[in-house]
């Protein structure tokens, strides 16, 4: 007790000292939050917390496994996070507020089951690949980049491909790849789809 009143003796004269605790209480107490804050935002850019619901466990989640994302011949995986969030700190923040509508359809019934994880797959996949779309696929990047590809080493058609979207400059990963580790919803309507 005697201690807390020496405590408040210094923070209410406007002292050195007062001030200097003041600004060290400060600088703990937003190393402390800025520390949980970062933890806590790792904690939920994991696999672990992206399948935690039924309905990514048990729908994208069993589609993923059977990808070679999933497993290859040269043993890297790319996990939820790998293709969904973005690396930096000021995309991943965005991504991660954008990824609240996600966790609202949980939480509200819209997709808890499989049915209705079903009926807005279409609505879910052109949002994401919109996204995609609009940051030049910045995600398969952080894996996949044309400066780094052996064209060589590729089949035809994938070398035609690559090098006619690398020399248009116009086409992004997901305009060819929808689908690569998640099966398509109903393409029927789907611009550009063939």
């Amino acid at each position: 007790m005697n201690m807390l009143k020496k405590i408040w003796q210094i923070l209410k004269t406007p002292t050195s000292a007062a001030v200097g605790f003041v600004i060290a209480l400060g600088f703990v107490g937003g190393v402390v939050f800025w520390g949980g804050f970062n933890t806590t935002l790792e904690l939920t850019n994991t696999e672990e917390f992206c399948i935690g619901c039924h309905e990514m466990g048990d729908n994208v989640y069993q589609e993923y496994k059977e990808t070679i994302h999933y497993a290859n011949r040269s043993g890297v995986r790319a996990t939820c996070p790998d293709c969904h969030v973005p690396k930096d700190w000021t995309h991943k923040i965005i991504r991660k507020i954008a990824a609240s509508k996600e966790v609202w359809g949980k939480m509200t019934g819209i997709i808890d089951t499989r049915e209705k994880f079903q009926d807005h797959r279409k609505s879910m996949a052109m949002r994401e690949w919109k996204r995609m779309k609009d940051n030049d696929s910045r995600e398969c990047r952080n894996c996949h980049n044309f400066e780094y590809m052996d064209f060589s080493e590729q089949g035809s058609r994938s070398v035609k491909m690559h090098s006619t979207a690398l020399a248009s400059g116009e086409k992004t990963c997901i305009d060819c790849h929808k689908g690569i580790a998640h099966e398509l919803p109903d393409m029927e309507g789907v611009e550009g789809w063939h």
